[in-house]
């Protein structure tokens, strides 16, 4: 495999944009195609059923991806052998997966066939096209060439929406549904292999690099955890609520999590950058870029919370159709977990930068636990809105834990956390007091007054001005670079 000719970071960056929005926006499209073809009840069994796939691909990974990219940054390593050793493991690890998967679902849903029988329609195409995408997209993201990984995002979401349109014309029964739905990431990872094929030679003949195995029980914990947070409510909301009400709080949450990809590519332009500077600058520059972070992120999730949090009835019934209301509410305290979440992976990041990922994985394991407990009592009181308070209390109890254990914690506070959660909260509290029979005027009122942060915060209104100015002198430079050596 060729090390030369990687893209920038600025160009790796746009990549990763672009497709992250594209592709999220088209999931989120295949979300109100499907809510608007299944009832409410058939939904829930379809989002029990989601869930244990996401949960599924990431165990067919098991925190080998990060592995595989930390190997091939060694300029030592084969990236031919890497790769093979790559795909032996995802192979027997996709095996164990299916077999451990499957006795779980025999042992816990023998009693509920129709639920079972759809969980085997998605899993078995779904699980597979995850582990298949996983492996070319880590390549791609080894070599550094973010537009494949980017294509096969967007073909991914692409053959999504038309698989479940196909299946909406021919009226197929919801299992055909999930074959189909399942079938396209499947598709998707076929083409994922193919673009690697094409670049590279795979060899099965290739000695194991013993090297993916070292801290690999460190990065299947924690990714576990990261995994299973988002997909708790469906698992746990199956025991305590019906599955119509599974399917109202599914649809309420499948929202802002879709949403929540947008400042995901934010953090990913800071992760590289914050490990970068706490190896070579010290604590005190990884702090003020981790502060940075944390500003423009909470300002990223407060600007999305707001756009859901005034008009969700609006958004359900022009979305989904009127006989989703019930799940209006939901959104409404849902919204929430945009700001919440953003902050949660500045924060997060801020930790395990500085080589503090014990503690970030502590709090996961306190969250996850946590949220079990929040989950059954909420859901149990209160119904779907319980179960979205559920939500925003996990996000909640990562906060205080991310927060308590970071050893910058009063200089995270002071900066920022404070001051940018006071402002919002007493925004909330005053829109909602004067404006309450106005939620357009509302929303609009307090995005504008968002932007005055940046008028008032001197430190983050410079950085944004550098980080412009210092884009603008690296394009005027390759651009030049790029004429003195004849190039057009």
């Amino acid at each position: 495999m060729n090390r030369k000719r990687k893209n920038s970071i600025g160009k790796n960056v746009f990549h990763l944009f672009y497709s992250t929005v594209f592709s999220s926006g088209l999931n989120a499209v295949t979300l109100v195609i499907l809510a608007n073809y299944l009832d409410s009840r058939s939904y829930g069994i379809f989002s029990i059923a989601l869930a244990y796939a996401l949960i599924m691909g990431y165990c067919t990974d098991a925190g080998i991806s990060v592995a595989v990219l930390r190997e091939g940054s060694k300029k030592e390593v084969s990236l031919t052998e890497l790769l093979s050793s790559f795909i032996k493991v995802r192979l027997l690890l996709l095996g164990i997966t299916f077999a451990g998967g499957f006795c779980l679902i025999q042992l816990f849903y023998q009693n509920q066939p129709e639920l079972m029988k759809t969980m085997y329609y998605l899993i078995l195409p779904m699980v597979t096209g995850l582990a298949l995408q996983s492996i070319s997209i880590t390549y791609f993201q080894l070599i550094e060439k973010m537009q494949y990984l980017g294509f096969i995002r967007i073909c991914s979401a692409v053959l999504l929406v038309i698989s479940i349109l196909t299946g909406m014309l021919l009226s197929l029964h919801p299992y055909l549904i999930c074959l189909l739905y399942g079938g396209s990431y499947l598709l998707a990872g076929i083409v994922g292999i193919y673009l690697v094929g094409k670049r590279t030679v795979i060899r099965f003949r290739h000695a194991f690099h013993k090297g993916l195995l070292k801290n690999m029980m460190s990065f299947l914990i924690s990714g576990l955890l990261i995994v299973l947070l988002p997909q708790l409510g469906p698992i746990v909301l199956e025991k305590t609520l019906t599955l119509k009400q599974v399917g109202f709080f599914a649809v309420a949450y499948r929202i802002p999590s879709a949403l929540y990809q947008i400042p995901g590519v934010l953090a990913g332009a800071f992760y590289p950058a914050l490990f970068k500077s706490y190896n070579s600058k010290g604590e005190t520059e990884h702090l003020q870029l981790n502060i940075l972070q944390l500003k423009m992120m909470a300002l990223t999730g407060m600007a999305m919370t707001i756009s859901f949090y005034y008009v969700p009835e609006f958004l359900i019934s022009t979305l989904f159709g009127e006989e989703w209301i019930p799940a209006s509410k939901a959104l409404q305290i849902l919204s929430f977990l945009l700001v919440l979440q953003s902050i949660n992976i500045a924060l997060a990041d801020g930790l395990t930068t500085k080589a503090l990922q014990s503690r970030r994985t502590a709090v996961q394991a306190l969250a996850l636990v946590g949220g079990i407990g929040f989950y059954i009592g909420f859901s149990r009181q209160y119904g779907v809105e319980g179960a979205a308070f559920a939500a925003v209390a996990v996000e909640l109890v990562s906060l205080a834990g991310y927060w308590l254990l970071n050893p910058a914690k009063k200089a995270l506070a002071v900066k920022a956390l404070l001051p940018y959660l006071s402002f919002f909260i007493v925004l909330f509290a005053v829109m909602n007091y004067f404006f309450s029979a106005y939620p357009i005027i509302a929303a609009v009122l307090h995005l504008l007054f968002l932007a005055v942060i940046i008028v008032i915060d001197k430190d983050l209104r410079q950085k944004i001005i550098s980080f412009i100015y210092k884009g603008r002198k690296a394009e005027k430079e390759t651009a030049e670079r790029r004429i003195d050596n004849g190039i057009s």
